[in-house]
């Protein structure tokens, strides 16, 4: 057998609950695009069991060299974290908040995008074509992590303090990436969102950088909208967005918002990325571990799914993610959809569908073709 001639050294975190069974279809389906890609390339992958029950054992959610092992890998497929039993701020500031900021992933995009077959809560969205990007600031903002707790010997008399941080080196850097993308849309268009009438010193200072910014960019269309209002607008108007440009908290919740209005979190995709490629970049759903379904088969791999083809995209191979792309929609648009978007399909059937999906594409015969020509 021919060796491929590219491989891709990817590090597979599953991490908690449906983590586990996402990641495993995304890497099935990721596998089959290698496969199909006619010896172009392939997936080393190299599956690290670290999370609640690494923490169990060990108090930690990673190894204490951790980020030193990650640092090899072309990129990383991450499931999700948390679990009952362990604070949730323990369990995202001890994995996926110290990937990110350890590796200075400083960008986190979050396509929102309807797909045909699956009904969105907004009625708009039958009739309007919708497709919208959310930039993150990953790296500062309101998940700095500066602070702390004082007092605790007085009697309900504690104090926390929890700083957002803003640098107008991340501002930009943030804005910059934003305005790029918008400037690849057909429609070039961008929305920073901020709050800078009650801010009045962090989100001055990001809406200041984004008017110099803009000055550079004269092609792209450009608004400043208030977060409140910005998500009055993802209901009421969504067809007037291209791509929203936001602080860390700020479009964190909206694009969880905007994935709702999609159709369901199942279905929400993002890419932690180092822009500068100094690290490996990561790529994981956002729905999150979800305790009540686990083990259960029936959590939608979508979201996997389409952040391996974020991670596609990230990796050069813009065609096969493509391809995926198009064998999610067919298969949503057959409606074979797990109980998250109204359906009754499980994890394995949904991505039996999407492989069989791939290789009819492609030319392939599926399993029961290559029975039924014997």
């Amino acid at each position: 057998m021919t060796a491929p001639q590219q491989t891709f050294r990817i590090a597979a975190i599953p991490g908690d609950g449906v983590g586990r069974e996402v990641v495993d279809a995304g890497r099935t389906v990721l596998d089959e695009a290698a496969s199909l890609s006619g010896g172009a390339f392939a997936f080393d992958w190299t599956e690290l069991l670290w999370g609640s029950d690494y923490y169990a054992e060990t108090g930690r959610m990673m190894p204490e060299d951790g980020l030193e092992t990650l640092r090899g890998f072309d990129a990383i497929y991450f499931g999700a974290v948390g679990w009952p039993g362990v604070p949730d701020h323990v369990s995202l500031w001890g994995l996926r908040l110290a990937i990110c900021q350890g590796f200075d992933q400083w960008a986190n995009v979050r396509p929102v995008r309807f797909h045909p077959g699956v009904t969105s809560p907004l009625r708009k969205a039958d009739t309007t074509e919708l497709d919208w990007v959310v930039v993150r600031e990953n790296s500062e903002g309101e998940y700095a992590g500066l602070g702390g707790r004082n007092l605790s010997a007085r009697d309900g008399g504690e104090v926390a303090v929890q700083t957002a941080l803003f640098t107008e080196a991340g501002c930009e850097r943030i804005m910059r990436f934003a305005f790029d993308l918008a400037r690849g849309r057909d429609r070039k268009k961008l929305t920073s969102v901020t709050k800078s009438n009650a801010q009045q010193y962090g989100m001055v200072l990001w809406d200041e950088v984004f008017r110099r910014v803009a000055a550079d960019y004269p092609d792209v269309e450009t608004e400043s909208v208030l977060v409140d209002a910005m998500a009055a607008r993802f209901v009421l108007a969504p067809e007037t967005l291209s791509v929203v440009v936001a602080s860390n908290l700020n479009a964190d919740i909206l694009s969880d918002l905007g994935s709702a209005i999609a159709g369901s979190l199942g279905l929400a995709a993002s890419a932690n990325l180092n822009p500068e490629r100094r690290y490996p970049s990561m790529f994981e759903p956002v729905h999150g571990s979800a305790p009540d379904i686990a083990g259960q088969g029936v959590a939608n791999p979508i979201g996997a799914v389409l952040s391996g083809l974020c991670m596609l995209d990230h990796l050069g191979r813009p065609a096969v993610a493509d391809a995926i792309r198009t064998a999610v929609d067919t298969v949503t648009a057959a409606r074979t959809l797990t109980r998250d978007l109204g359906g009754d399909a499980t994890t394995a059937e949904v991505t039996a569908a999407l492989l069989a999906a791939l290789r009819e594409a492609a030319g392939t015969p599926t399993h029961e073709e290559a029975q039924l020509a014997r």
